[in-house]
């Protein structure tokens, strides 16, 4: 959460409410909304490390609202984040693990395993396509999230059926 809400901050100074409200609108639907509290500790905790700076602005009928703005080495950091590369493969992933350990335990069946993950992935798919559906046309960015989480799940499944199809010659 740091590092977008830098970026959010690099067009100019915005609340903590209005950093929520710019990432769901941009994101849209697809991601998870964030909890408004996480921001506000996380805003504190930037402006902690001089990342952001901080300024309180009194409103006769509220109360008064901290704006924050980017300083010099928020701006560096986030020319920094823009400047790496995502993280590498999937290769630390729980279902392998449960599905490598599943024949030493005599706990689960890896076909089983991989059936349950697979309706699970299905299941994800189907709700991603219905929020695509009823989402903005407009939200470009949204879409995009929605199609690469859908791209991911493809790619996925198939490889839960490339598994199973070892496996099973196993058997």
């Amino acid at each position: 959460m740091r590092l977008p809400l830098l970026a959010l901050l690099a067009r100019g100074p915005a609340h903590g409410y209005e950093l929520k409200q710019d990432l769901e609108q941009l994101l849209g639907a697809a991601y998870p909304p964030t909890n408004v509290g996480q921001i506000y500790v996380t805003l504190g905790r930037l402006e902690k490390s001089g990342l952001i700076e901080g300024e309180e602005i009194a409103q006769e009928s509220r109360p008064n609202k901290k704006i924050y703005r980017l300083t010099d080495a928020g701006q560096e950091a986030l020319r920094a984040w823009f400047e790496e590369t995502a993280d590498e493969p999937r290769v630390r992933d729980e279902f392998f693990m449960k599905l490598a350990l599943a024949p030493r335990t005599g706990l689960a069946d890896q076909i089983a395993l991989i059936n349950r993950q697979r309706r699970e992935y299905l299941n994800t798919m189907r709700n991603l396509s219905k929020l695509a559906a009823t989402e903005d046309r407009d939200n470009r960015i949204s879409h995009l999230l929605i199609e690469g989480a859908m791209l991911h799940l493809q790619a996925d499944l198939d490889w839960l059926e490339r598994c199973q199809e070892e496996l099973e010659d196993l058997r």
